[in-house]
């Protein structure tokens, strides 16, 4: 019996590993992992391919041979206070340009299914009047990163709606997990050193997925029938405030949350004035996504609850810095 074909774009990557590694797993799927760099780590049972760019001029064919199913993955990442000349002609170079030169070259090539890994930005960076964002909102994106996410979804649309091949977009809102960078790592770190920190007393409410529950999601897409052709938007089933998040994370390091209770209004007026307001958002404004679509589409609940992920997340930093 002929087994599924799966190119993993993004390989590398945050979430292309964690995904490379659970298709390896499985006795269903002959997994390609797409990367840029010589040194992946690729997980036995999957094969690996390099690739130069995510761009204009790349050539997929070959890799594309036999394919059914593409997890796009790859993407020029959201950077925060980007310093760019240009970063929406940037972000546009690959999300966009390098995203749709793949997928018209995957329709060539008989692929039946194209996954696009886009994010919560489509929909903005706020959830306003304890309303949950939701896949059919009205697009609002607000950085540039958020804006490539978009035009590369209504170009894959396109796509698709000419070739036949089956779109398949997913949503996330910030992803963490064991190896989580960025600000979720420096949360991690300040809580350790017992820093006291002005997030006592914020009452937003900001969704959040596990790199666990993402992979299965997109796991379930890979095949599911009710999938193709549609939008889903996908966390952990249970939102925290900043302060909620932070206390849950001491706990897990074993460390108190040194959380002093600061006015957000205050904190807000700071950020201005050191020109951090995108983090500023981030910190202090709801960001809310109802995943009820992709519960009652797929049948699909997130497998791995919050307070786990939270713990498994600490846990790895906690080895991993030798602690």
């Amino acid at each position: 019996m002929r087994r599924t074909k799966i190119l993993v774009t993004g390989a590398s990557g945050f979430v292309g590993s964690a995904l490379v590694k659970r298709l390896a797993d499985s006795p269903s799927y002959d997994t390609i992992a797409a990367v840029r760099t010589n040194d992946f780590n690729c997980p036995h049972g999957a094969a690996v391919c390099k690739v130069d760019s995510l761009g204009l001029d790349t050539d997929y064919r070959d890799i594309l041979a036999g394919v059914d199913v593409v997890v796009h993955c790859a993407a020029r990442v959201h950077i925060m206070n980007d310093t760019g000349a240009d970063p929406l002609a940037m972000f546009r170079l690959v999300n966009v340009e390098g995203t749709l030169n793949l997928a018209r070259q995957a329709a060539d090539s008989g692929v039946n299914r194209f996954i696009f890994l886009s994010s919560i930005k489509v929909n903005g960076d706020r959830s306003q009047f304890s309303r949950p964002l939701t896949p059919d909102d009205t697009p609002n994106p607000s950085d540039p990163y958020g804006v490539s996410k978009f035009e590369a979804e209504v170009g894959l649309r396109k796509i698709a709606e000419s070739s036949g091949m089956q779109l398949v977009v997913v949503r996330p809102p910030l992803v963490y997990g064991p190896g989580v960078k960025a600000n979720f790592y420096a949360m991690m770190s300040w809580l350790n050193q017992g820093i006291p920190l002005p997030f006592g007393a914020i009452f937003n409410k900001r969704s959040f997925v596990s790199i666990d529950n993402l992979v299965d999601l997109l796991y379930v897409c890979l095949e599911h029938p009710n999938a193709g052709n549609e939008i889903f938007l996908v966390s952990d089933g249970e939102d925290l405030s900043t302060t909620e998040l932070l206390r849950i994370l001491a706990k897990a390091l074993g460390k108190p949350a040194r959380l002093v209770p600061v006015p957000v209004w205050l904190m807000r007026v700071a950020a201005i004035l050191v020109r951090r307001r995108s983090l500023s958002t981030r910190l202090f404004d709801s960001l809310q996504v109802d995943i009820s679509k992709t519960e009652t589409v797929l049948g699909w609940t997130p497998p791995v609850s919050i307070d786990k992920a939270l713990n498994l997340t600490a846990r790895n930093f906690l080895e991993t810095n030798g602690l």
